[in-house]
């Protein structure tokens, strides 16, 4: 189980470290331009945060694997983490528009790899929770 929260934490530090490149691949600069600059702001912060909070669960992840296999704290931080990629896959399946991915390749691979990811997130967290 341990190998599987490693690859889990290794995933979730290099997905926080993609957010860099966000603001240029997603054309920030000229899609928030209408946003009030509190808007702005708030979506370039929270991005930060979130960045921030997925390399932490990657690092938890990866240099506390077996606290979070053996003892009860670990197997009750198991469990939320499970709940909360859980909601994000259904956030993937049921929020986002397939008009962000039908049709384009690229986008149709992204989706098809991150519903697996989250998938693959929730099922493992969930099993530690409760084995």
């Amino acid at each position: 189980m341990n190998v599987h929260l490693h690859i889990i934490g290794t995933v979730l530090m290099i997905l926080s470290l993609v957010h860099v490149i966000f603001p240029k691949y997603f054309h920030w600069s000229e899609e928030l331009k209408s946003l009030s600059l509190i808007n702005r702001q708030m979506f370039k912060v929270h991005t930060f945060f979130i960045a921030l909070t997925v390399f932490l669960m990657g690092l938890l992840c990866v240099t506390g694997g077996d606290d979070l296999i053996n003892t009860r704290l670990g197997k009750m931080i198991c469990l939320g983490l499970g709940v909360f990629w859980l909601i994000r896959l259904c956030f993937q399946l049921f929020v986002y528009s397939p008009q962000l991915w039908k049709g384009k390749r690229f986008e149709t691979v992204v989706h098809i790899v991150f519903t697996m990811f989250w998938a693959y997130m929730s099922g493992i967290f969930i099993w530690v929770a409760f084995a």
